[in-house]
């Protein structure tokens, strides 16, 4: 329990500290504006996709727990932090200020996020088969 007052303590600190940077800004109201942005589109979009997909689902006769869920979670996320590259309006002025190929590498990722949890998913599932057959 003592940890937990601790970890709150220390919570509240970095809080404090990232509040005083955040004023100290030029224009904090652009930043703050992020931030509002991002919960929005968590509580929003994020967070009743991941719900609509599990309801989805369940009502297939699958549960959608754990690593899946995660991994919603996860893709979501990145999702969110990858919209404002992914919708930039046409090319950049300046070619070094985004120089990547945002969409292939957010595709990619989206894969990569597919395909582990459908390896693991998987393997899980054999692994039970094969423990019940014994």
């Amino acid at each position: 329990m003592r940890s937990r007052y601790v970890l709150g303590a220390l919570g509240l600190a970095l809080m404090a500290w990232g509040g005083l940077l955040l004023v100290r800004q030029p224009e904090p109201w652009r930043i703050a504006l992020w931030f509002a942005g991002a919960v929005v589109v968590h509580d929003g979009f994020v967070a009743p996709l991941v719900c609509a997909i599990a309801a989805l689902t369940a009502a297939a006769g699958l549960r959608l727990r754990g690593v899946p869920r995660a991994a919603l979670i996860v893709a979501g996320s990145l999702t969110a932090i990858a919209l404002p590259p992914l919708l930039r309006p046409g090319g950049a002025a300046n070619a070094t200020v985004l120089p990547l190929d945002y969409l292939r590498n957010w595709l990619l990722t989206m894969a990569a996020i597919a395909v582990l949890t459908l390896l693991y998913t998987g393997t899980r599932a054999a692994l039970r088969r094969a423990a019940r057959r014994h």
